[in-house]
């Protein structure tokens, strides 16, 4: 089952983005990218959910440029505007929710790495139409979400080894949304590094990534109807 991009707005400008839908349709998920770009691996994660019956939209955060090189992926996440990226993500949920295909009145957002944080963003800055979070290992230092405001569950899956998103990184966020009174569930997978989801990089681990997956499927089906 493979989607296609698509054109959306975002306050009054165009961005893309990668579209993957089931058949029958089915509930909203935003799938936010790893620090590499709107990559194959993220339209594939897309084509994923919609063979688990969710409408599934990838925003492009980069605006068509992708690497491969750690380098430059740093380069790329570290020249995100802030500013911009949450009219990008707005635009794209407010696209997802519109589109005939999505059966939910809320979508649920995943991102990875980058797109993790981007997640956590996305969820406080829409309150009213996020009702579900997951987090994978996200790290940006620029970005600050809002986690008063939020009403997403967040579900906050982390690697043992993670030298971006250390254990004192996972319980400072543990913290914070204890204090703020979130509904929330992490786990840290033991043995595994930064980007153990992603099945085209070395540091894939399968057996965690199939667990994070499932627990993820589990998440957006009780939260987003």
């Amino acid at each position: 089952m493979k989607g296609q991009m698509i054109d959306f707005k975002g306050n009054g400008e165009s961005y893309q983005g990668y579209l993957s839908v089931p058949a029958s349709g089915g509930p909203g998920v935003i799938v936010i990218q790893e620090w590499w770009g709107l990559n194959d691996h993220v339209k594939d994660v897309c084509d994923r959910f919609a063979v688990e019956k969710f409408t599934a939209f990838a925003p492009d955060m980069y605006k068509g440029q992708k690497t491969t090189s750690p380098d430059e992926a740093g380069k790329l996440m570290m020249a995100l505007n802030i500013g911009e990226a949450e009219k990008i993500l707005r635009g794209a949920i407010q696209t997802l929710l519109a589109n005939p295909n999505c059966t939910s009145k809320t979508a649920g957002v995943v991102g990875f790495c980058m797109g993790g944080q981007l997640a956590l963003y996305a969820a406080a800055t829409n309150p009213d139409h996020v009702s579900a979070c997951v987090d994978f290992y996200g790290i940006h230092p620029n970005v600050k979400p809002p986690f008063a405001q939020m009403k997403a569950a967040v579900l906050g899956l982390f690697a043992e080894r993670d030298s971006f998103v250390n254990a004192k990184a996972v319980e400072s966020l543990r913290k914070v949304l204890t204090a703020e009174s979130k509904q929330h569930e992490f786990h840290v997978y033991k043995g595994t590094d930064h980007g153990f989801f992603n099945d085209t990089r070395p540091v894939h681990h399968r057996e965690s990534a199939e667990d994070a997956w499932k627990r993820t499927l589990a998440l957006f089906r009780n939260h987003v109807k």
